[in-house]
């Protein structure tokens, strides 16, 4: 059974977007991977796209989407680092990343989030793979 991961932030257009991305093709085998945001935008930032395509993570057709939209209950949930209360998404394990939105900068800023992101996407990974947020009757 995978675990469900979320990300979350603002408006699910930039760091929540790449760490869906990043989550979906380095982790594809573990995790059930979800990303939202808390107010509507019409667009995920075209840089972040970019970015992301620069590495051979496609996310062309990738629309914003709201909390509605995902799982109402996550195994673990990973807010970006919004300065912002979301929303209470039920979860068995929460952190929150502290990324600072590149958007509005240049595109090296975006690359710098980009490659902090598949960080702690490997590191998320790792810890799940040594059963870290696994139920006690599961293992």
């Amino acid at each position: 059974m995978k675990i469900k991961l979320g990300f979350v932030c603002v408006h699910n257009s930039c760091r929540s977007q790449m760490a869906e991305g990043w989550a979906k093709k380095l982790g594809s085998n573990i995790f059930e991977v979800y990303s939202a945001g808390t107010q509507e935008y019409p667009e995920v930032k075209p840089l972040a796209v970019q970015v992301m395509e620069e590495v051979g993570v496609d996310m062309n057709g990738h629309k914003p989407k709201l909390l509605s939209a995902i799982p109402a209950e996550l195994d673990v949930l990973i807010t970006m680092g919004c300065n912002v209360v979301c929303p209470f998404v039920s979860n068995r394990h929460m952190e929150d990343w502290g990324l600072e939105d590149p958007s509005g900068g240049s595109i090296e800023k975006f690359r710098e989030t980009r490659e902090l992101i598949k960080t702690k996407v490997e590191d998320l990974i790792k810890r799940a793979q040594n059963g870290e947020f696994l139920n006690k009757d599961e293992i």
